[in-house]
């Protein structure tokens, strides 16, 4: 098969963000009295965006009758847009990958359950604006992730069938977007999860290091 563009996920796949989502989350219960989650809840926390990921946060934080949602989301909302790129790096070799991409004019976009105008500042900070032709993050007229509308919507744009387009991520919620879009899923070992998990959601391959992703443009 001939693939011509591939969508990735942000968290997690592009960007290690869990430290600043941890430290904004954190920030927010504290205001609310409520005791901080450890980091490494935030990997399971976060895939369904921003709101379930409050969610889970003041349930697991003891807010089990959720007081604090509707509140929270907001609040988690202007704390992010007060310093969204804090702790927010791009894994190893994932510029080099991109790079090689846009060399062999194979289009590239971001798919992400993060807001939009959130999504597009975080992606211009660390890639630039070269380096991928569109970024779609949540947004009202758009179901977010795992509904395959975004990813469709980004082949539709891009002229190209969904047979065509390789989906890239880290956890079940991609494995789903992708497979339900009729794309090739490649699951990454780097994100926020880990084997059992793709596997279990039949990721079509999963790949340990951001360059093994270009041998699927080459077949």
């Amino acid at each position: 098969m001939s693939y011509k563009a591939c969508i990735f996920d942000l968290d997690g796949t592009l960007a290690d963000t869990v430290e600043s989502m941890a430290y904004i989350a954190n920030k927010m219960l504290g205001e609310y009295g409520l005791p901080a989650q450890p980091e490494e809840k935030f990997k399971y926390f976060s895939g369904e965006g921003s709101d379930m990921l409050i969610k889970r946060c003041l349930t697991a934080a003891g807010d089990r009758e959720l007081v604090h949602l509707e509140e929270g989301k907001k609040r988690y909302r202007e704390l992010f847009e007060q310093d969204p790129l804090y702790k927010v790096e791009p894994y190893e070799g994932i510029i080099q990958m991109l790079k090689e991409l846009k060399k062999n004019q194979i289009k590239t976009a971001v798919c992400s359950n993060k807001p939009h105008e959130a999504a597009v500042k975080v992606i211009k900070s660390l890639f630039g604006e070269e380096l991928f032709s569109m970024v779609l993050g949540q947004q009202p007229k758009i179901a977010r992730k795992p509904d395959p509308q975004g990813p469709l919507k980004i082949a539709a744009d891009f002229q190209v069938s969904p047979s065509e387009c390789v989906y890239v991520g880290d956890t079940r919620t991609d494995m789903e977007t992708g497979h339900r879009a009729g794309m090739f899923t490649v699951g990454v070992l780097w994100g926020f999860r880990g084997l059992e998990e793709l596997k279990k959601y039949k990721a079509d391959r999963i790949i340990s290091d951001p360059l093994e992703l270009l041998e699927l443009f080459e077949e």
